[in-house]
């Protein structure tokens, strides 16, 4: 399939102080869309000015949430190349998600190929500061016009693209996470493991309340038990508890993380001890009792490492390390970054020019 470029005559006017993008707040010129029917398959892929969308009343995305997306970003080199970070693992989770949303696969070979024109276009929106990146979102949803239950035979897949600073205004310091006890987010067997909005819609009460009193994000629990770990509302989660590095497993109830995948594999690289399991928030409150937890962080494409500094599980408040980046977290972040951003030597082969 080809794609066909259709380019702006009234191009925006970029943004002249990088420091204050923010995350997710300014758009740029052009979108990427391909449509999807039954006798056609994936179609009329093209790049085209941005703009509203023209939806019938009755599209069944809103009604009935049938859709999906991803997140991922195109960095600057000091050498001014723009380069991509694992983009095929993002285009193949987002089949993932597809299947539990019955909407159909898409090819990973073309949908690279597709992000990687897209942002050639829009290379000069990429941002040169520290910290910066271009925030691109893929995102398919269903586009029939009827009120019924029943999976679309129609679909749009639309790429957008955000030049975007620290997603966490803490930066790299670290952030207060509300430990969840009252409301659900996702079981096994559900839409958890997907990144679909309606996991997010089920998020935002808690959130909300969280910030409420001056919290920056929700540490959700299991829905049955509600006392094994599971993630935070934008991130997967790891606990430093003697010198082993504990994340919750993958067991259908929370995103398998790009960003979590690559920081397993980097600690493992480098010979640390890294354990997926189970992990209950009394072991960690306990660890943290008996001096043994030394670190908490999160992971994700939008903060790619977020250190925690305090958690409050059922109005009891701890301190981790002093509320200080800890040196894992640290280490961590300057490595994954000089990778994404081209400082450091890729051994992994994880980037991708552009």
């Amino acid at each position: 399939m080809n794609i066909t470029v259709q380019k702006t005559n009234s191009p925006k006017a970029k943004p002249e102080n990088e420091e204050g993008l923010g995350f997710g707040k300014i758009f740029t010129d052009h979108m990427f869309i391909m449509d999807y029917s039954v006798e056609k398959g994936w179609y009329d892929a093209r790049i085209v000015p941005y703009g509203p969308l023209e939806l019938d009343p009755s599209v069944s995305v809103l009604h009935y949430g049938q859709a999906v997306f991803e997140g991922l970003k195109a960095y600057r080199t000091p050498q001014g190349d723009i380069q991509l970070f694992r983009p095929e693992k993002n285009m193949e989770r987002i089949n993932l998600s597809n299947e539990r949303l019955c909407i159909p696969p898409v090819d990973v070979d073309f949908c690279v190929k597709a992000i990687k024109t897209f942002v050639d276009i829009e290379r000069d929106w990429v941002p040169h500061s520290e910290g910066t990146s271009l925030y691109l979102r893929p995102f398919i949803f269903a586009t029939d016009p009827f009120l019924g239950v029943h999976p679309s035979y129609t679909y749009k897949f639309i790429i957008i693209a955000s030049p975007s600073g620290q997603y966490y205004p803490e930066g790299i310091n670290p952030v207060k996470i509300w430990v969840e006890s009252k409301y659900v987010r996702a079981v096994r067997g559900g839409t958890g493991f997907s990144k679909t909005g309606g996991n997010y819609a089920a998020s935002l009460k808690a959130q909300k309340e969280a910030e409420e009193v001056s919290y920056t994000q929700v540490l959700w629990l299991d829905g049955v038990e509600r006392k094994y770990i599971e993630e935070v509302g934008t991130m997967n989660v790891f606990f430093v508890i003697d010198d082993e590095i504990i994340t919750p497993a993958l067991q259908g109830s929370i995103l398998p993380g790009i960003t979590r995948m690559s920081v397993i594999e980097l600690l493992r690289s480098q010979g640390k001890k890294v354990t997926e399991r189970a992990i209950t928030v009394e072991e960690v409150y306990l660890a943290h009792e008996q001096g043994k937890l030394s670190e908490v962080f999160g992971t994700g494409t939008a903060a790619v490492i977020s250190p925690v500094g305090e958690l409050n599980w059922n109005g009891k408040k701890i301190i981790i390390n002093g509320n200080q980046t800890g040196p894992i977290a640290k280490q961590t972040y300057h490595y994954l970054t000089g990778i994404q951003n081209g400082k450091i030597e890729d051994k992994f082969n994880w980037t991708q020019k552009v």
